[in-house]
């Protein structure tokens, strides 16, 4: 009989997969039992040092502050012998996620795709017997997942490991799978994509557009951009026109400085003011604020669920993205409150509206930050990642949201996804981002 299994967890968003696997933990009760969760790369409520604006403020790093390498040393040196076998097979891993290029830089510098990557490397470098992984394939580029499913079998195979994939999307099962333990009814999992209802979509184009419209045909305009920090060069001659209505698609392999490219559009990295950019007709650094500029823009990212470790109830995010503050800080009116359910009810998720946003699941958690970038029905939407961790039903319902916001006047959007799939039908122009 095999005592090593690759076993998949599956169900839709809300349907207890983290507490089952937090159950499922107890009663396996070892040191040798390790579980990457979702929280690990985005949103630990541990984390609270961390903001948004952190991975692009290299000042704010302490410069004992230590590396990626040496964490990963620590945890080889700290879970067992040192050993030629050993040593193996940390090089091992290291190439196989093109990981060396990345032991010099700090945790906080490092992109969503490369800290997934350097927390499954560092779990694996503890050598469990048993490695649970919750939705372990999100934030990660195609070939990276590929090679990643390759290593999921050679490690039960090779080194006895059982491992337990936490999943909420069909594709994400690997066709080797031994055992799915269903949390949902196997149909519901397998059943139609829901749509959004007509008369959502309706109300969706009927919206009335904001007096406060910025008439540049020209909604960003950057020329020969070149970020670098310290030796590392994370831009390079990067020149980009995205005009009033258009729908552009950031692609490029993790760590290619697609979330550094939009932080320089969100007023997030101080590095925009020595870079030639404007933004709605207007150059950055001309006196316009950056509360002048994120006005105008809606935006969701990873690196935004992060760092809401705020749990404060879920119409108190929602109220956040109309004040462009990772929590909320000033109070709401009625009509401001409204707003947000309107947006929530739009999304299916007004039955959360009390509810404290840490006590949702993260698929429940990126839909309410996803609702938060449409709520101020902003000129630019920004959606980096905007897909993670949701179910079939929910990323369908989401795209057709997209699709539709998309269609009403003076409206431009970007969106990065690493599954080509997720791509709205609306977004027919491509950004390329090459790794430097």
């Amino acid at each position: 009989m095999q005592r090593e299994k690759i076993i998949a967890i599956a169900g839709l968003n809300g349907s207890g997969k983290t507490a089952y696997v937090d159950q499922m933990r107890k009663q396996l009760a070892s040191d040798k039992v390790r579980y990457i969760a979702f929280c690990d790369t985005y949103g630990s409520n541990t984390d609270k040092a961390y903001y948004l604006q952190q991975r692009w403020n290299q000042h704010d790093i302490d410069d004992e502050m230590p590396i990626t390498g040496e964490l990963l040393e620590r945890t080889y040196i700290l879970t067992g012998e040192d050993t030629p076998e050993r040593r193996q097979y940390q090089q091992q891993l290291y190439k196989l996620f093109q990981f060396d290029s990345l032991l010099d830089k700090y945790i906080i510098s490092l992109s969503s795709g490369e800290l997934r990557k350097y927390q499954i490397i560092k779990t694996l470098l503890s050598a469990p017997s048993k490695l649970i992984l919750d939705n372990p394939f999100i934030g990660l580029d195609a070939e990276t997942r590929l090679q990643l499913k390759t290593l999921f079998l050679t490690l039960s195979q090779e080194r006895h490991l059982t491992i337990y994939l936490v999943v909420s999307r069909i594709e994400d099962i690997p066709e080797y799978t031994n055992e799915i333990i269903w949390l949902t009814e196997e149909s519901d999992f397998h059943s139609a994509p829901i749509h959004l209802s007509d008369d959502k979509r309706q109300a969706i184009l009927s919206l009335k557009q904001s007096a406060d419209i910025r008439s540049s045909d020209e909604v960003v305009l950057m020329n020969d951009i070149h970020i670098k920090y310290g030796n590392r060069t994370i831009l390079s001659h990067v020149n980009w026109t995205i005009r009033q209505g258009e729908c552009w698609a950031l692609c490029g392999q993790n760590g290619s400085g697609k979330s550094t490219l939009l932080s320089l559009i969100c007023a997030d990295n101080p590095q925009a003011y020595a870079c030639d950019i404007s933004l709605f007709g207007r150059k950055r650094g001309s006196g316009e604020s950056i509360w002048e500029i994120k006005r105008h823009i809606g935006y969701v990212s990873p690196e935004m669920h992060r760092s809401y470790h705020h749990n404060i109830p879920v119409i108190q995010v929602m109220a956040s993205g109309l004040k462009d503050t990772v929590g909320l800080y000033t109070r709401t009116n009625e009509a401001e409150r409204e707003t947000c359910r309107w947006w929530m009810r739009i999304f299916g998720i007004d039955h959360l509206e009390t509810r404290p946003f840490l006590s949702l699941s993260s698929g429940e958690q990126r839909l309410v930050l996803v609702a938060r970038a449409f709520v101020k029905d902003p000129q630019l939407l920004i959606l980096d990642e905007p897909l993670h961790g949701l179910d079939n039903q929910n990323r369908t319902l989401v795209k057709d949201i997209i699709e539709t916001f998309s269609q009403r006047p003076n409206k431009t959007l970007i969106m990065v996804t690493h599954y080509e799939e997720d791509l709205p039908a609306c977004f027919t122009h491509k950004k390329q981002l090459t790794k430097q």
